[in-house]
């Protein structure tokens, strides 16, 4: 498993995906960026059972899009510090590491949930409609905040 510890540390070529986890205690958000890595799309969400069910419905998931790395959730205390979530992030990113070459950055999520919940509120989405996607979007907020920073500094050096 290889661990980055920044997004613009990615060797990335062609078409690859990236994917975006929002890794919850019952569920596991994902999402996909576009072929050209500025998009990121809600994709599913996965109800968590066991590690090796989880593992191999996201694995697959991601052999299916061609991904190049996995852009994970980091759940960092607001005064950044590392709490129990955050250890138990880097516990399934061990696991799962162990499974795939494809490697993983960790990105900074606090606020990702408060700020997806307030968009959806602000559509009028249900409180069930809400509890059914909120994961999915997280991830993808997380995702799209590793892309604009991909981008950003891409489009700095070029």
């Amino acid at each position: 498993m290889t661990e980055l510890a920044r997004i613009e540390e990615l060797s990335l070529s062609g078409t690859q995906r990236l994917m975006g986890i929002d890794l919850g205690t019952r569920t596991i958000g994902l999402a996909l960026s576009d072929v050209e890595r500025r998009l990121a799309t809600p994709l599913e969400t996965i109800r968590r059972t066991k590690f090796s069910t989880d593992a191999t419905r996201l694995l697959a998931r991601a052999r299916e899009f061609d991904v190049a790395a996995f852009v994970i959730g980091l759940p960092l205390n607001m005064d950044a510090s590392e709490g129990p979530r955050v250890q138990s992030t880097r516990a399934f990113v061990r696991n799962l590491g162990a499974l795939t070459p494809i490697p993983f950055v960790y990105w900074d999520e606090r606020l990702s949930t408060a700020a997806v919940t307030r968009a959806l509120i602000e559509q009028d989405v249900s409180r069930a409609k809400r509890a059914e996607v909120i994961d999915r979007m997280a991830a993808a907020y997380i995702l799209q905040g590793a892309l604009d920073r991909l981008n950003h500094v891409r489009a700095q050096e070029g």
